[in-house]
């Protein structure tokens, strides 16, 4: 793909857009960057796109600029259906998403892994696996550095692991993973597509373009998941309800067996012991489970396989302890942006949760979820926008108090607690009513605890 003087757009600025522009400014094309936020907004994001020479506009999108290019480059944050990319599209304008970028620079074999839930933990475990099994390994997409910034490094790997949202995968064409990894469906961006039908056709793109060469990692408990691959010829690795006649894995808290057809390597059933492993609980052992099908598929051994899973202490914001307070438990699961990953942190419970919950509401029904809060759940403290929706759904299930901070939430739920329970941050939200991200927002989460734990036995007396 020759992109020598060619007009470029980038369209949204956050970290994958800068990368973008730099990439592109480094092929010599003519680089416009532009953002619905203003200057002042974007921090030091300006500084950097004005050092590599591009043009800016910010604070709303011109339609004449997107229609007066050869190339429009989409960050995943924006959505492919805004007017200026549907008019441009009807001009006959190329646009992509750099993921789909990305992969035209490069030769390597990629493993990508989407789900509603748990990408995150399974490309990071995936990518240790794999390192642990001797390759060198580049890991990022979703996650950590986008995949075009890998594009440029001078030291490339041999295999690369990507995480990839539902976003990104709507502006594919010709992306290919070597394996690709669905976890699961679930309700989540509503807000941003029309119905749930339309996010589950978002998540099965991953299959697009695989072949009768490439390996597909399934939730075989998930009827939806194995009605949309029915009719694609990859082969197909399930990793929870695996059937009888079908490759992939069967698991219990005590260790994953693995079943490959004669034609692996290794005699199956294979073993990977989870007692020494950090990972518990069971939606995390089937992210594993996953990671361990994916891993063996690109070439990995089951000795680098174990070392990771031995290793591996899970990840910030996803059902992290934080700590005890008055004999009170206190976990911090941020990264539970919808209903589904609520259900799941709340299951690893026995009861006696108090749960705060709330943020912006990304177009969920919180229905689902009252059954599970009904029998684990004995208060929730709701905060940030979705707050009136958290009343109604739930009040008549539980008592529900309202708060204006999480400083505020933390020191209601102190109040509440009594020995033995346990204080859960899992939102069902996003955070963009009230924080930057879901990281954010869990820090300030851990420090109000912190200040509780300062306390003391006073711990829940108001400052």
């Amino acid at each position: 793909m020759n992109l020598f003087k060619k007009k470029v757009l980038v369209v949204g600025l956050g970290m994958t857009g800068v990368s973008t522009a730099r990439f592109l400014a480094n092929r010599g094309a003519f680089v416009t960057v532009t953002d619905m936020a203003k200057e002042d907004e974007l921090g030091d994001t300006v500084s950097i796109i004005r050092e590599l020479g591009v043009n800016m506009e910010l604070g709303s999108h011109k339609n004449s600029t997107f229609e007066n290019v050869d190339l429009i480059v989409l960050s995943p944050g924006v959505p492919h259906t805004i007017p200026q990319i549907q008019k441009a599209k009807g001009k006959g304008i190329d646009v992509l998403g750099e993921i789909e970028l990305a992969s035209k620079f490069i030769d390597q074999p990629v493993i990508a892994i989407t789900g509603t839930n748990g990408k995150t933990t399974t490309t990071t475990l995936l990518g240790e696996m794999l390192k642990s099994s001797g390759f060198n390994v580049f890991v990022g997409g979703n996650i950590g550095t986008p995949l075009i910034g890998y594009v440029d490094r001078k030291e490339k790997a041999e295999i690369i692991v990507v995480e990839v949202s539902s976003f990104q995968l709507d502006t594919i064409e010709s992306f290919k993973p070597k394996v690709s990894v669905l976890l699961n469906i679930a309700e989540d961006h509503l807000d941003r597509y029309p119905d749930f039908n339309a996010y589950v056709k978002s998540k099965c793109r991953i299959f697009k373009n695989q072949d009768s060469g490439d390996t597909v990692v399934l939730n075989g408990f998930d009827p939806l998941i194995r009605k949309c691959t029915e009719n694609i010829n990859s082969r197909k690795l399930f990793f929870t309800a695996r059937k009888e006649n079908e490759e992939g894995s069967t698991v219990n808290k005590k260790n994953i067996k693995l079943f490959f057809k004669s034609s692996c390597k290794t005699q199956s059933p294979m073993n990977i012991d989870l007692s020494g492993s950090g990972i518990k609980e069971k939606h995390n052992i089937e992210n594993a489970c996953a990671a361990c099908l994916a891993a063996l598929s690109a070439g990995g051994t089951l000795e680098g396989i174990q070392t990771a899973l031995d290793n591996f202490k899970g990840l910030p914001h996803r059902l992290e302890y934080v700590a005890m307070v008055n004999d009170v438990k206190y976990f911090n699961d941020s990264k539970a942006t919808n209903v589904d990953a609520v259900t799941r942190a709340l299951e690893c419970f026995s009861g006696r949760v108090i749960l705060i919950m709330g943020g912006r509401n990304k177009g969920a029904n919180f229905d689902s979820l009252r059954d599970t809060v009904r029998h684990i759940t004995k208060k929730i403290i709701a905060i940030g926008e979705a707050k009136g929706n958290i009343i109604s759904s739930f009040n008549d299930v539980v008592p529900v108090n309202t708060a204006s901070t999480m400083e505020d939430a933390v020191f209601t739920a102190c109040d509440s607690a009594k020995p033995g329970d346990i204080v859960l941050l899992s939102p069902a939200c996003s955070s963009f009513d009230m924080y930057d991200d879901y990281t954010h927002r869990g820090k300030v989460y851990c420090e109000a605890v912190e200040l509780l734990k300062k306390g003391g036995e006073k711990a829940c007396d108001r400052r």
